[in-house]
């Protein structure tokens, strides 16, 4: 956790209101950090319904491979978040060490370590000792009131500058009903679904597989069209819980069902902030890039396209020296594997087109490009000329700070 909050932070903290039937609370377990919280727990009424989707790395840590077992039940009566460890290449102590925190854990809580779920962020490689969890586990479920979520951010960061969260509410019949979500990840960020670790509170009142749907379809062009550094990680977990305690919500069991259309967008609106919020702490970030990809033979190519280009190292390099170059632009689309055609190929930074048809454009203006490249936001445009395919991804500027970062990091 960094004491310099990026300059690319959002300027207000949302208001976050309690959910009824979430009560949350924070320690010092001393996990690797030192004088600052590094455990959330998060405790759920009973009927709370749960999914998930995690990282496809072929690597995952142990509280990944912990929470996919148990989701199959789709009911969560607890949540436990370490930051500073992510117990993952930890072989046979690492899956010991999710027993034991799961068994602390439901003993507090009152529950079945079953419906416990486990998440871990931190150093990969080190053992975790889960018997830190113990002296502080009781005092957790004691402590644990509702609606402290900002706390709960904080107590989940590593290298993140500024705690994320974000909310919004909807209506399901008559029922209005609130979503609360928090993230984190700065670094080793790229999609490959979920790509940190995010947790989405809810008190409407939906099935497990509905909510499993919803999610799944959400991350798509939220949390998994953003990346940092192309480096997806082994603990990568986004989860949902809805607490079905809002007033008058009817039960939905279907996510078709069309009382959802209204959650559905204000789900989407919180994936969205939450990501984008990802990408404004990246490592070392100046500037948030946003990059669009239009004209291509599908919207999969674009996306393909978009991240060849975001995970640029010289695109990235280029936008924090503020220079607008649009060969390296070219570069990654080339690279990318995908249909393009180099004379058909235009290219944009901020609105000013910079190539056209396969050249330089003719009206490229330097000190108006160097005007916009200034900005804290670069907004990047390719269009190929091919298609109907767009996308759009999210990324962040490569800085000095980001190689001192990480190479200081287990230090």
């Amino acid at each position: 956790m960094s004491t310099t909050i990026s300059p690319l932070a959002p300027t207000q903290v949302p208001d976050m209101p309690a959910i009824a039937g979430i009560r949350l609370a924070t320690a010092e377990a001393g996990i690797r950090y030192k004088n600052r919280t590094d455990v959330l727990l998060a405790l759920f009424d009973p009927g709370t319904t749960a999914a998930g989707v995690f990282t496809r790395s072929k690597c995952p840590s142990a509280p990944v491979e912990w929470c996919r077992a148990i989701l199959k039940s789709g009911k969560a009566r607890a949540l436990v978040v370490n930051s500073g460890n992510a117990n993952a290449f930890t072989g046979k102590s690492g899956r010991a060490a999710t027993r034991l925190t799961a068994e602390i854990a439901a003993k507090a809580a009152g529950c079945k370590p079953s419906e416990v779920f486990l998440a871990s962020t931190g150093v990969i490689g080190e053992p975790l000792d889960a018997t830190k969890f113990a002296p502080v586990m009781q005092g957790l479920t004691e402590r644990a009131r509702a609606g402290d979520f900002l706390a709960a951010a904080r107590a989940i960061m590593t290298t993140d500058t500024f705690p994320k969260a974000a909310t919004a509410t909807a209506r399901i019949g008559k029922a209005r009903v609130t979503l609360c979500g928090i993230a984190k990840g700065a670094g080793m960020i790229a999609p490959d679904m979920a790509t940190m670790l995010s947790f989405i509170f809810t008190d409407a009142a939906i099935s497990a597989p509905a909510l499993q749907t919803m999610l799944k379809e959400g991350v798509a062009d939220t949390f998994n069209a953003v990346t940092i550094d192309g480096d997806t990680s082994t603990s990568d977990t986004l989860m949902m819980f809805a607490t079905g305690q809002a007033a008058d919500c009817p039960r939905i069991a279907r996510a078709a069902d069309p009382r959802l259309k209204a959650f559905k967008k204000a789900l989407g609106q919180v994936l969205a902030n939450l990501s984008e919020q990802v990408a404004r702490d990246g490592e070392g970030a100046r500037k948030l890039v946003e990059i669009t990809v239009e004209g291509a033979v599908s919207k999969a190519s674009a996306r393909r396209i978009a991240m060849s280009i975001a995970n640029s190292p010289l695109v990235k390099t280029a936008i924090a020296g503020e220079d607008a170059n649009w060969g390296r632009v070219v570069m990654a689309v080339g690279k990318a594997g995908e249909p393009a055609d180099r004379d058909k190929l235009a290219i944009w930074f901020g609105g000013i087109r910079v190539a056209h048809k396969g050249e330089r454009d003719p009206a490229y203006d330097e000190a108006k490009v160097s005007d916009v490249m200034k900005k804290p936001e670069i907004f990047l445009k390719v269009a190929l000329g091919l298609g109907k395919g767009r996308d759009r991804v999210l990324t962040c500027d490569l800085t000095k700070d980001y190689v001192a970062i990480n190479g200081d990091y287990r230090s």
